[in-house]
């Protein structure tokens, strides 16, 4: 359960004349001190009241500050948030080389500035909004930054977030912008609450059970394989890493398939609803934040569901293969060998290196349909940590696939980098009894396990690799839009890729 749904809407009001509890001013930061940037047009009194009070609290315009000061004299909202965009460039919002980069700052700071709100005020957001997809930035940050997960107090937090904003925009379009963001947030935001639920309660059933129900009244297909079909049909990835559970795998396919579609786009997820690393056993410490193991199918399927609801005229599949990775009498052992789906045997070496062998199965049942792309998405390595820190998703695969993907996310705000392919990785998972075995050496893990996954791509099929084991669950403090815990990346991602492939 997240914090009660907000009512984003658009105004064409000027900023000293907007009736709410708070006005947030976006200011940029300029030599050292804060100002209003071009389009922002208030009083002069109370500009100059503004930077005043600015310079008094030691408001610089600082990327993610904020300061809270009383309104000044012309102002009709009871008080004034100010919110640093640093050093923003207003032009760059109709430019073509800056706009993403201008976008970006607009969502963090809405988001910061939601997120600094607590008394459930309303709020009026005078950012720079010249174009819809500047409105359409500023009501994805405010959406985003008003996330909370409250489903497990036993009373309500003390912080209430505003549940009525409104964007001020002078952009005639500026309303569809704030319309077209409202799909997108509510579809981060269910990733995130799915990441965010216990493993006690989220296990292959319940996760396959829960979208199952969100795909009612929705135009999307579900089938959904239990252990005794998955064992059935040959899915020896899923079922290996399942067998050590009581609570047995699920591969759940989502299908939404509108009638103008041309193209077709295949999400695979990785869904491991908790890693203990199987008889590889984790240290205590490394399993504290393993429910987050399921980020990439809970992407692939909140994802899917946005498009759907977006209308976009593209067939769109999520396979979310889920399984509970847990040591037992049962569980799969190092040295077992297991056959994937279609045929491919796999040596297992190490039971911690289990989300590979999911994906694979369902990588292989995704091309069965000849989709135009592929994309997996998966908490797959702490190595991905390592290269890339805590904020930055590895892309790899096919090159027009790791393109079209990275400059997707640059579209969105969702940091990604592409990454290459050595081949001389691949020779570390040469087998003597198997087709290959799963786990090779520590270094460049994060390309071996894309390397390790490519060998259940045909040739010829355009793929991309996500692997978001850091940027898909905070473990610091919030930021900008950025809540603690569950992130919802890169559901945004998938979105404006599904978009752009359609032609939108």
């Amino acid at each position: 359960m997240t914090s009660p749904t907000i009512d984003i809407t658009a105004d064409g009001t000027a900023p000293a004349k907007a009736r709410a509890d708070v006005l947030v001013l976006g200011m940029r930061s300029q030599d050292g001190t804060a100002a209003l940037p071009a389009g922002i047009d208030l009083p002069k009194g109370a500009q100059s009241e503004l930077g005043a009070a600015a310079a008094a609290v030691g408001f610089s315009g600082a990327v993610d500050s904020h300061a809270r000061i009383p309104a000044p004299k012309g102002v009709a909202a009871r008080s004034v948030l100010l919110v640093g965009l640093g050093e923003f460039d207003e032009l760059d919002i109709v430019g073509e080389a800056g706009a993403d980069e201008a976008h970006e700052v607009l969502r963090r700071a809405a988001g910061t500035a939601v997120r600094a709100l607590s008394k459930g005020e309303s709020v009026a957001l005078a950012l720079p909004a010249d174009t819809a997809s500047a409105a359409e930035a500023i009501a994805t940050g405010a959406g985003l930054g008003a996330y909370q997960y409250t489903e497990y107090r036993s009373t309500p937090e003390a912080k209430r977030r505003p549940t009525a904003i409104s964007v001020l925009t002078t952009d005639k379009d500026g309303s569809h912008g704030v319309t077209r963001a409202a799909p997108v947030v509510a579809a981060t935001n269910r990733a995130r609450d799915l990441v965010n639920q216990p493993p006690l309660d989220l296990y292959p059933e319940t996760f396959a059970d829960t979208v199952a129900a969100q795909a009612k009244g929705r135009k999307v297909k579900v089938t959904v394989l239990d252990p005794a079909q998955l064992a059935a049909q040959g899915y020896g990835g899923l079922t290996g890493v399942g067998q050590g559970s009581p609570r047995g795998p699920r591969l759940v396919k989502l299908e939404y398939s509108p009638r103008k579609a041309a193209r077709h786009l295949a999400l695979v997820g990785k869904g491991i609803t908790f890693d203990s690393g199987g008889l590889s056993l984790k240290p205590a410490a490394s399993m504290e934040d393993m429910k987050s193991d399921m980020a990439g199918a809970a992407a692939a399927a909140q994802a899917l569901f946005a498009i759907a609801d977006l209308g976009l005229p593209v067939r769109a599949t999520a396979w979310l293969a889920l399984a509970e990775n847990m040591p037992s009498g049962e569980a799969q052992r190092p040295s077992d060998v297991i056959r994937i789906y279609g045929g491919k045997t796999v040596e297992v070496t190490n039971t911690d290196a289990e989300g590979r062998l999911v994906l694979a199965d369902a990588l292989v049942a995704a091309q069965e349909e000849d989709p135009d792309l592929v994309i997996d998405i998966a908490t797959l390595t702490g190595a991905q940590i390592v290269a890339l820190g805590t904020r930055v998703s590895g892309v790899m695969g096919t090159n027009g696939a790791r393109n079209r993907v990275v400059l997707a996310a640059g579209a969105t705000g969702e940091q990604m980098w592409p990454m290459p392919f050595p081949e001389e990785i691949r020779r570390q998972f040469d087998s003597t009894v198997a087709d290959l075995k799963n786990s090779g050496k520590r270094h460049g893990g994060m390309l071996a396990a894309g390397i390790f996954l490519a060998e259940f791509v045909a040739p010829g099929v355009q793929w991309a690799h996500l692997d978001i084991a850091g940027p898909s669950y905070n473990t610091e403090s919030p930021w900008g839009y950025t809540p603690a815990g569950g992130t919802g990346v890169p559901v945004r991602t998938l979105i404006e890729v599904a978009a752009q492939l359609s032609g939108r």
